[in-house]
């Protein structure tokens, strides 16, 4: 439920919350839906609800525990955001990013219409990073949605990007892209790629690369035109 891992453009994982449900298409092959059913599966007590929504009060304080900072994606395995969180549990999980300012966290939600609701009753340190999913134009209003959020980074996740995407990056400090993978991974191009990636670099936002994608992900490795793109956002960005 917490810990290192393996996500390229983070360090470890934090999830107070498990659960979700889908909203656009790119949930159609979520995986965190995926590994919640192996889990389950496996008898894993935190998820006896299955991919049902669940709060976890015990792990609200784990990264006080972390005295290494970190960048932690906060809630991979559900949105922090969804209606079904309480705005009292939220509040909680930001009181612990809020006193653990060695850490960094990437709050990440297809749901920033909420958290822009919400962000008056919250206290956005300058630790926290606010992201929202993007894949493809069909959902470009989360972003306008987004720059609405206080946050001293605001991030893009273009993953899975299934369609070229037009930005006006203002108030954007990172994009990352990368193609869907496991099964039944629908193809990414390229040029879909690419503009993203001229579309930063003309606006001066921080792009990073994750992956190709496909059923193996590992044959297609994170290459863009013979470049690894591991750009981070500058934290003195506002």
């Amino acid at each position: 439920m917490a810990g290192n891992s393996s996500i390229e453009w983070t360090e470890a994982t934090w999830n107070p919350v498990t659960g979700c449900t889908k909203v656009s298409e790119g949930c159609k092959h979520c995986y965190a839906e995926r590994m919640a059913k192996r889990l389950t599966a496996m008898g894993n007590p935190r998820y006896e609800n299955g991919f049902n929504v669940t709060l976890h009060p015990d792990l609200i304080d784990t990264p006080r525990k972390w005295t290494k900072p970190r960048k932690i994606f906060v809630n991979s395995m559900s949105d922090l955001f969804h209606k079904d969180v309480p705005l009292n549990f939220i509040q909680q999980v930001f009181q612990t990013m809020n006193e653990t300012p060695q850490h960094s966290y990437q709050v990440l939600t297809k749901r920033p219409e909420r958290a822009a609701e919400l962000s008056p009753y919250l206290n956005f340190t300058p630790n926290i990073w606010m992201g929202t999913s993007i894949e493809n134009q069909r959902v470009i209003e989360r972003m306008e949605y987004l720059k609405q959020v206080p946050a001293e980074i605001r991030f893009l996740s273009c993953e899975p990007l299934l369609g070229p995407l037009d930005l006006e990056l203002s108030k954007i400090h990172w994009v990352i892209v990368g193609g869907e993978s496991g099964p039944g991974a629908r193809p990414m191009e390229a040029d879909w790629v690419r503009s993203i990636r001229d579309q930063c670099q003309e606006q001066l936002v921080a792009f990073f690369f994750k992956q190709w994608g496909g059923v193996q992900k590992h044959r297609f490795g994170r290459e863009l035109d013979e470049q690894t793109y591991d750009e981070y956002p500058e934290l003195t960005m506002v």
